[in-house]
């Protein structure tokens, strides 16, 4: 491709910051240098914007031919960045398929109505960190392509797949796996017993589980504050609240590896 831009297609990049447009073209954009170049070789790369100058320095001939060149004001007019990058990559949204034997022989993340965007690519970041392959999020989640979610991921986007489903129809189809809840009317993490494999369920930000889903979830978990019984913060949020209980699943994995 190797051109310069045109007002057309600066419409169209930033036209892809409402999720509308993003579903009906079948495509995102990922922005700043280290997005772009964590996510180039995972995804079907459609162009790459960028001013002459980052190209020079970050551009490699495999890109040669999806190349097109922008000056800073342009990169302005596009970006979704309070500050402009020098480089804006337009992907193809995958079609991913999650695998049956995965999600049994796996811990898998359970998102119910998170509606900031920090707080799932931060998850998503976590996950990645744990080895954590499979998300599922309920339909009301804020986008995983929406921007602020994949500049949050710093790059793992690549590897954990998030899908969009009826978490209700999911957990009922897996009701014979351990099925975790995170509420603070649960058992003390550090003391309840926990599966390397099943489902753990995050809730929104405010509201915490739907009934339903606290009705699915077969034990219920909280993260105690320290010391007991003291006045604290009313909860946690949901990204360390995350972060913390993942953490302790795979601690007690690597324990029972060692023999601990």
């Amino acid at each position: 491709m190797n051109t310069n831009i045109t007002n057309s297609l600066i419409k169209y990049v930033a036209s892809l910051a409402r999720k509308k447009v993003r579903e009906e073209e079948g495509c995102f954009v990922a922005e700043g240098t280290k997005c772009v170049k964590d996510t180039w070789d995972y995804f079907n790369c459609r162009m790459i914007i960028a001013t002459k100058a980052w190209y020079e320095q970050n551009g490699h001939s495999g890109h040669l031919d999806k190349i097109i060149f922008a000056n800073g004001q342009q990169m302005q007019r596009m970006s979704q960045l309070t500050t402009a990058s020098d480089v804006i990559a337009v992907y193809d949204i995958p079609e991913r398929e999650i695998i049956d034997s995965d999600i049994r022989n796996g811990l898998n993340v359970v998102l119910e109505n998170i509606q900031d965007p920090g707080n799932l690519g931060t998850i998503i970041r976590l996950c990645d960190w744990f080895g954590v392959k499979n998300i599922f999020c309920s339909q009301n989640t804020v986008d995983v392509y929406n921007h602020k979610v994949i500049q949050a991921t710093m790059g793992a986007i690549s590897r954990v797949c998030v899908k969009y489903c009826n978490l209700e129809e999911l957990l009922e189809q897996y009701s014979d796996m351990p099925i975790y809840g995170t509420s603070l009317q649960g058992k003390n993490i550090y003391k309840a017993d926990l599966s390397p494999v099943g489902f753990v369920i995050f809730g929104n930000e405010g509201r915490g589980m739907s009934q339903p889903l606290v009705e699915l979830s077969k034990t219920k978990l909280r993260i105690p504050s320290y010391p007991v019984n003291a006045y604290t913060s009313e909860s946690l949020n949901v990204g360390i609240a995350a972060a913390i209980t993942i953490g302790e699943f795979r601690r007690r994995v690597i324990m029972e590896t060692k023999g601990m």
